[in-house]
């Protein structure tokens, strides 16, 4: 698998001089498979940067398929979606996953995205691709879903006063999990989400605060980089990426929260767990 950020930030894009290194773009992350199939985690602003590439592939050309893996509607995660330029070119084929009880439940929450009130688009209708919806339940024991070669599974992670999806993502005995916006209670994460996370080749973990942040805002329902440290210990991950970056931290206090984890995986029994900050470019193969 190959895979690149295209997005990290959470909340709101946050663009400016002390944001360059790591990027200001809400969240996205594009994974080719072993096939080199596309699949593309959330949809927050850096799913436009992802478009304008793959206007040069055959998704400029009308012949592009890809799955595209939302976590939660929160704007940060699809608000890039409206501006993603292969949705507009005829032809093109997107296989949505996404929350929800019903493909009509994710239908409405991208209806949403275009509604008339937000956007000059009205509906999905006055799209040129076209799209498959997949409702994704995420609960335990839940069923797996199959895209091409990958085997996608999900659970349910607390954020705040809602959830959101982690996603687990199997190909020719690799892994990857895809896991933003996790705001576990103090007693940790649920062990269905650890058993989501085991022994993945690359975990990408929500990572918002620092300890000491978090601490004072545990309504918000994210991460610390030391939660994410515990799970990547007690699931036993090979890589750990932190990821969806609060958007008032400068490039300087992200390299703070690196070293600070680092130094915590090290302390723990980690120090085989390879350590990512993730920024946008950045391209991890596997």
């Amino acid at each position: 698998m190959k895979v690149t950020f295209y997005g990290v930030r959470g909340a709101v894009p946050s663009p400016g001089p002390e944001t360059v290194r790591y990027g200001g773009n809400t969240s996205c992350v594009a994974v080719h498979t072993d096939d080199d199939d596309l699949m593309i985690l959330d949809s927050g602003t850096g799913i436009i940067t992802l478009g304008r590439t793959l206007l040069k592939s055959p998704f400029g050309r009308g012949q592009g398929r890809a799955a595209m893996l939302l976590t939660h509607a929160h704007w940060d995660h699809i608000q890039g979606f409206p501006f993603f330029q292969p949705i507009f070119i005829l032809g093109n084929r997107f296989t949505v996953f996404g929350p929800g009880r019903s493909s009509t439940m994710l239908e409405s929450i991208l209806e949403g995205q275009v509604n008339p009130h937000f956007s000059p688009l009205y509906t999905m209708k006055n799209l040129g691709a076209n799209f498959d919806l997949v409702a994704v339940n995420g609960e335990p024991g839940a069923q797996t879903h199959r895209w091409e070669q990958v085997t996608v599974s999900a659970v349910r992670n607390p954020h705040g006063h809602a959830t959101c999806l982690a996603y687990r993502l199997e190909q020719h005995g690799r892994s990857l999990v895809y896991a933003p916006d996790a705001g576990y209670p103090p007693e940790g994460a649920s062990q269905a989400a650890i058993d989501l996370y085991r022994g993945a080749d690359l975990l990408i973990h929500d990572a918002t605060y620092t300890p000491e942040d978090r601490s004072l805002r545990m309504g918000r329902g994210y991460s610390s980089f030391a939660d994410a440290a515990q799970v990547a210990l007690r699931a036993r991950v090979r890589r750990l990426a932190l990821f969806h970056y609060d958007q008032d931290y400068t490039d300087d206090q992200i390299d703070d929260c690196f070293r600070r984890c680092r130094a915590m995986l090290d302390a723990e029994g980690g120090k085989d767990i390879e350590l990512i900050a993730a920024r946008e470019g950045l391209t991890v193969e596997f």
